[in-house]
């Protein structure tokens, strides 16, 4: 008979340790496979604050993917090292005798991709879209701007902020009914150097229709080029806009919208840094389905937030604080783990098979043989196993996601908690609530697992076999005495 229909009889005859191998190589399986789901789940996150207005979408940089961006290109600079790569920038600094670094980024760094923009807007279901600029402070060379005069204005920069739009009709506070054209016109997609001005800034100047207002760098205000753009439109709001950050130079009546290309010119920039576009959606009764439009464009979708007019986004579990790596360090500790016990488990029953291996080396059977059948006994419980861990891998897999991404949330807290203080900003990080956690287990996470339980089984018949190979046949034989 060989050693297959031998491995066989072996696993029905001892079913207490058949039914062992079982459980553990379930126990394996299933763990693996949760692990390498979880590292590609899709958590959506809600943010109420940035959500998209209307029957649209809102396409914006994802946080945790450009701090990844600065980590890895610093690396690729040098940590020790001054340069640049990619739009990022470092250098040493020495400030009251203590040498630090310094990190900076440009507009080609921190900009959308207006490639990838311009392949959603293709997506079907998309009627138009916008594409809007980051708030970029200038200084007013022509006119004054809007001030208290009882505030201390030293620790502002003195400036206008400019936001440019391929297409004023579609920026965020026109689309939420705020803000309404007073005198003359939006911002067009065909216009160049054109800029619509508050009510309070254009009767503060007696600025009218038609004429220019200039602007250049506030940095260098002496020296650096002025640029110019003539005033089509003159707005007013119901609500004052809520400033980026503190200072006149961000209050709403200061506030000047442009068209998309104006802002980086005003700046003395030589590329744009756009920071958000908005895609509106023909038809409202197909919102999801051109959410899944969008979803199925071929872009880096690891580098966006694609966000709903829930506020709800989907992000990479690359992009989720650690979540990816927590997995791949439980994949890590898995295999780890399960090698060794399977080592053992293998050694336990060839510790206890000694007076059968002992009749097969005396009947002349070859010690490959004798270790292949050990091989095919675990292989044919191997196969059972998978197919009970396969049946309930989604399951397991949902759960062990959900328990990963409430770990990572509680961390997230902490982290802020004790960092509260600590760093003086004006930044206020978005307040983003898990929604829903997406786990697919896919076929070939399933051929993944099969493959890696059989390596490990394969492993550690052969690391427990060297007991019976390292051994004389002789010394074998006697412990049958």
């Amino acid at each position: 008979m060989n050693f297959f229909g031998l491995a066989r009889r072996s696993v029905f005859r001892k079913p207490v340790k058949s039914i062992l191998l079982l459980l553990i190589v379930f126990a394996i399986s299933t763990l693996l496979l949760a692990g390498v789901a979880s590292k590609n789940a899709s958590i959506e996150v809600q943010d109420k604050t940035r959500q998209a207005i209307g029957a649209g979408f809102l396409l914006e940089r994802n946080a945790e993917y450009r701090t990844k961006r600065v980590r890895e290109y610093s690396e690729k600079i040098g940590n020790d090292k001054e340069g640049s790569f990619g739009g990022y920038h470092q250098e040493k600094e020495i400030i009251n005798g203590v040498e630090t670094w310094t990190g900076w980024t440009t507009n080609e760094f921190e900009s959308l991709d207006i490639k990838d923009i311009e392949k959603l807007a293709k997506a079907k279901g998309i009627a138009d879209y916008n594409i809007t600029t980051v708030t970029t402070p200038v200084n007013p060379v022509n006119f004054k701007r809007i001030e208290d005069k009882d505030v201390d204005q030293n620790a502002d920069v003195g400036g206008v902020s400019l936001i440019g739009n391929k297409d004023m009709k579609l920026d965020r506070n026109v689309l939420s009914g705020n803000l309404h054209i007073k005198e003359g016109r939006m911002i067009t997609p065909e216009d160049k150097d054109m800029c619509v001005i508050s009510e309070e800034l254009a009767k503060q100047n007696n600025l009218k229709i038609g004429d220019k207002i200039s602007f250049n760098d506030y940095h260098d205000t002496e020296n650096s080029k002025v640029s110019e753009a003539e005033i089509v439109g003159i707005y007013q709001v119901d609500q004052k806009m809520s400033p980026l950050m503190q200072g006149d130079t961000y209050r709403s009546e200061n506030v000047i919208f442009t068209d998309l290309r104006f802002p980086e010119k005003a700046e003395g920039e030589t590329s744009p840094l756009y920071e958000r576009a908005y895609f509106k959606v023909e038809d409202v009764e197909a919102y999801d389905e051109v959410k899944e439009n969008l979803q199925k464009v071929d872009i880096n979708w690891e580098q966006y937030d694609l966000i709903d007019n829930n506020g709800n986004s989907e992000t990479m579990s690359s992009n989720f604080n650690d979540l990816a790596k927590v997995s791949e360090m439980m994949i890590l500790v898995i295999s780890v783990a399960s090698f060794v016990i399977l080592v053992l488990v293998f050694l336990f029953w060839l510790k206890n098979r000694v007076q059968e291996v002992g009749i097969f080396l005396s009947l002349g059977v070859p010690k490959f043989r004798i270790i292949g059948q050990i091989w095919s006994e675990a292989i044919m419980i191997t196969v059972l196993s998978l197919m009970l861990s396969f049946a309930v891998a989604p399951a397991v897999s949902k759960v062990t996601a959900n328990y990963l991404v409430s770990q990572q949330v509680q961390q997230m807290q902490e982290e802020e908690k004790n960092n509260e203080g600590k760093v003086s900003t004006e930044y206020v990080a978005p307040k983003q609530d898990v929604q829903s956690i997406s786990v697919e287990v896919t076929p070939e996470m399933y051929l993944l697992d099969g493959v890696s339980v059989l390596v490990l089984i394969t492993a550690s018949v052969l690391v427990s076999g060297i007991v019976i190979l390292k051994r004389n046949p002789k010394d074998i034989l006697s412990e049958m005495s």
